[in-house]
């Protein structure tokens, strides 16, 4: 975008049309002195714009894409593969340029997208309605969380210990100001146990289900959703999109709402975004569901077309009123989740899903002979795993990332007691030579090499 200023002459002029010499005394006019800085801000002198292209390349250089790496980082976001063409169909102008579709005579290639995204939600959930997306899939869940709560009328819910701390944060933020109670569920073996949702889950809204949760476990799902009904809780589920392609979908093991994080359908790691959230309900929740719906219908000559449907004005004139203060999706994203779904199909997305599966648990099974690292958990799993170090994981972590490989969070960060276990996630980028170097490397650290008599840990 061209910048234009104004030269001093036409400064002059504007000023002397309302009375005024300065600047100064605009702004003495308008803002109050105890209000006024009056002293020069403290940064540096400007430069040329080469020079700022040249800084920004050096903080540019430090990052290292993913893609040029042995990648194996996980919890909540994932190193797919992106088949060319959805770049390439996303870079069209008429896609990456589309406004708001709020006038559907003009829009209907965007409102036709939208609605086949929709569609295709809905058949991977396994429920009756999608809405447009949301930003990602912490604020889906978040969504889901106030929905339940207008819905039941309650003000509390229940969260499962294997929940993304991530997700939990932005959970917290949502409901802290509106007096949610946030009721957290234990685990000593990092799953669910439904006789503890009986305790938990009486006069709360909704239940939350991670299915697979952040350790990578699945839960037992339909047991969790019949102990949060028989409370009179709705059931959300939050899931990782891909695992869907051989789990049993949320719609058919319980769930009320069904969120989760669209990342991994065409969307690179990019430094955490922009993702999308996918929120999809039963038909009873149509009308209580946040954010944008596109519908179709008929127009008077019989053909398709497509509106927004479903959506109060409140939700743009009403803040207090609505049923979200989010009345927007990530179309673009969306866009992209949806040209992902239809290139890779079916068939396609249940070949990654199962190389996940099996590369995980060949890279899990290796790393648990090595004499010193243990996995921390017994319960089966998808594509993630966590291991126990008897080491920092942090140190681990970075020896690993001086050999341009980045393995996955050390979970110190969020629990205190686990500061030598590590979340690994493997997808179907991985080849078995790369699970091999990944194993080899961890064996060859420096600081696991002084521990190599240590007795293995106890599988949980």
């Amino acid at each position: 975008m061209d910048y234009t200023s104004h030269s001093k002459e036409d400064r002059e002029l504007i000023l002397g049309k309302v009375g005024l010499s300065s600047i100064k005394d605009l702004i003495d006019r308008v803002l109050p002195e105890k209000f006024q800085l009056n002293r020069a801000l403290d940064i540096p002198e400007g430069i040329s714009e080469y020079q700022l292209a040249e800084e920004f390349k050096k903080l540019a250089d430090k990052n290292i894409p993913a893609a040029e790496s042995l990648c194996f980082l996980g919890g909540g976001a994932y190193d797919h593969y992106i088949p060319a063409a959805v770049s390439h169909i996303l870079s069209r102008s008429e896609f990456y340029t589309a406004y708001t579709p709020y006038q559907a005579e003009v829009a209907q290639g965007t409102l036709q997208t939208i609605y086949e995204f929709q569609t295709m939600i809905c058949r991977l959930m396994g429920m009756d309605a999608a809405n447009a997306s949301h930003y990602d899939g912490a604020s889906a869940l978040a969504e889901a969380v106030l929905l339940s709560v207008r819905k039941k009328k309650r003000s509390a819910v229940v969260v499962p210990a294997g929940l993304n701390p991530m997700y939990l944060k932005v959970l917290e933020t949502y409901c802290r100001p509106a007096g949610i109670e946030i009721r957290k569920l234990h685990s000593d073996d990092g799953r669910i146990d439904p006789e503890e949702i009986k305790k938990y889950a009486d006069g709360a809204a909704a239940v939350v289900i991670q299915h697979p949760n952040f350790f990578g476990l699945l839960e037992p799902v339909t047991e969790a959703a019949v102990a949060a009904h028989e409370a009179g809780a709705l059931v959300v589920s939050s899931t990782y999109p891909l695992s869907l392609a051989l789990l049993k979908p949320p719609g058919e093991w319980g769930a009320d709402i069904a969120t989760a994080e669209g990342q991994p359908f065409g969307a690179p790691l990019s430094l955490g975004g922009p993702y999308v959230g996918l929120f999809a309900v039963k038909k009873t929740l149509i009308r209580s569901m946040p954010g944008r719906l596109v519908a179709r219908t008929k127009d008077r000559l019989n053909r398709d077309g497509y509106v927004l449907t479903l959506q109060t004005r409140e939700q743009h004139i009403r803040r207090e009123k609505a049923t979200s203060n989010i009345c927007t999706n990530e179309a673009l994203v969306a866009l992209g989740a949806l040209v992902y779904l239809s290139l890779v199909g079916g068939d396609g997305l249940k070949k990654a899903a199962e190389n996940s599966y099996r590369s995980a648990h060949y890279l899990a099974e290796k790393l648990n002979e090595i004499p010193n690292i243990s996995l921390h958990y017994k319960g089966e799993f998808f594509n993630e795993f966590v291991i126990d170090l008897p080491v920092s994981a942090v140190d681990v972590q970075d020896k690993l990332a001086d050999k341009n490989i980045f393995a996955g969070p050390p979970l110190g960060k969020w629990w205190g007691n686990m500061g030598n276990s590590m979340l690994i996630a493997v997808t179907e980028k991985h080849s078995r030579e790369d699970l091999d170097i990944f194993v080899e490397e961890v064996r060859k650290c420096e600081s696991l090499k002084g521990s190599e008599g240590a007795s293995k840990k106890v599988i949980k």
